[in-house]
């Protein structure tokens, strides 16, 4: 599947804590379905996939599929049921049925939390939620490129372009002065990023440095300004007007609604 193909369109969501067996062994589904596991294990079987699953994996099964599965430890996990918004071949469908498992355990953690906390449909809820389900298929897909033993030429200078993103993350960055030390033009730069990740390079900063000021503002009582210094950003304004396009609240409601 290709990663512009990637959106979908969340429809069902139930958390499940410490659940010692299923009620049915075997069940299907007429949506897309996903069993995102925080603690426990399951053994499944979807098709010709099966194994056992645990934390940092995600079980995926296509619509009117067989899914086999047994607990075999207390089950914590998120179940999940949603539709991909454009058609897709059997063998994209194929690449993503059975078990898909994350790196990132981090950035899994974070997500799982962030669905806890979502209560209700409203459109606010739906909204974040729709926001962390993509989140969980975008790592799948962007560490499966990482993974790829054919990288190219130009996906290994990417590859170095987004560790030293990742390694100056929350310093003050150019990406006109990134783009010229790679030897490229801005916009060059731009269009190899996104065609390795899906995204441009001021997305992927945008990401990581709004991970971490959405942690300092559920975790600590710094200003605005302290915390855009700690993430990269010039000011509390700055961070604020991007905090707010890209997350779809204040930072000051964020807060108020996630402090720790």
């Amino acid at each position: 599947m290709r990663s512009h193909d990637l959106s979908l369109k969340l429809l069902g969501h139930v958390y499940w804590h410490k659940k010692t067996e299923f009620m049915l062994e075997v069940d299907d589904y007429p949506l897309w379905t996903l069993f995102a596991v925080e603690e426990g294990r399951f053994a499944y079987r979807i098709g010709e996939h099966q194994g056992e699953a645990s934390f940092g994996d995600l079980v995926l099964c296509p619509p009117q599929t067989a899914f086999h599965r047994q607990t075999l430890e207390p089950l914590s996990f998120h179940f999940l049921q949603f539709m991909w918004l454009s058609e897709r071949s059997t063998e994209e469908e194929g690449d993503w049925a059975g078990k898909l498992s994350i790196q990132d355990k981090d950035r899994l953690l974070s997500n799982y939390r962030y669905l806890r906390q979502l209560q209700g449909w409203d459109e606010e809820s739906t909204m974040h939620r729709q926001h962390m389900v993509n989140d969980l298929i975008r790592i799948v897909a962007m560490e499966r490129a990482l993974s790829d033993d054919t990288i190219s030429e130009s996906d290994e200078l990417m590859e170095d372009a987004r560790r030293f993103l990742l390694e100056h993350a929350y310093e003050r960055l150019s990406m006109l002065d990134v783009a010229v030390s790679l030897g490229l033009t801005a916009v060059q730069f731009t269009r190899k990023f996104r065609r390795a990740f899906a995204q441009t390079p001021s997305e992927f900063l945008n990401e990581i440095r709004l991970t971490r000021a959405r942690h300092l503002l559920e975790g600590s009582a710094l200003t605005l300004d302290a915390i855009a210094a700690k993430c990269g950003y010039e000011n509390g304004f700055y961070l604020s007007r991007v905090f707010t396009q890209k997350i779809g609240m204040a930072p000051s409601v964020y807060r108020s609604r996630h402090r720790v």
